[in-house]
């Protein structure tokens, strides 16, 4: 089992910035792929970005690319995503989700992660 627990949300104008945090507790973290979803009600759940294990690939959705950065410390067991350059439609819950290593579903698809995290509200005022 791993638990996960996000922090960092919150309200931003337009063009500012937050950095999400995911903190995992239980298994070994190093051992876990991890990807960042958002949600909006009504809407199915949504790519964010990806880390692989060891930190050396990075995955991000278009709608996302050159904005946000994901990162991780294996050493303190969390993940992060800086949010930069946010837009309106940004506003979303942001969810962490950990996935045992395998090459199949892609790091994209949601079915691929074994593990979520409760989720946190970002909201972007125009």
């Amino acid at each position: 089992q791993v638990q996960l627990v996000e922090s960092g949300g919150g309200l931003v104008q337009a063009g500012g910035s937050l950095r999400l945090s995911c903190a995992a507790s239980g298994r070994t973290f190093s051992s876990f792929d991890m990807g960042w979803f958002r949600q909006i009600p009504g809407k199915e759940r949504e790519f964010v970005a990806a880390i692989t294990w060891s930190g050396g690939s990075t995955y991000y959705a278009d709608s996302v690319k050159g904005r946000f950065t994901i990162s991780r410390d294996n050493a303190k067991n969390t993940v992060y995503l800086q949010m930069n350059g946010l837009k309106p439609e940004d506003t979303a819950v942001y969810y962490c989700a950990a996935a045992i290593r395998r090459l199949l579903p892609q790091l994209s698809d949601p079915r691929r992660y074994d593990y979520w995290g409760q989720g946190t509200q970002v909201t972007v005022s125009s």
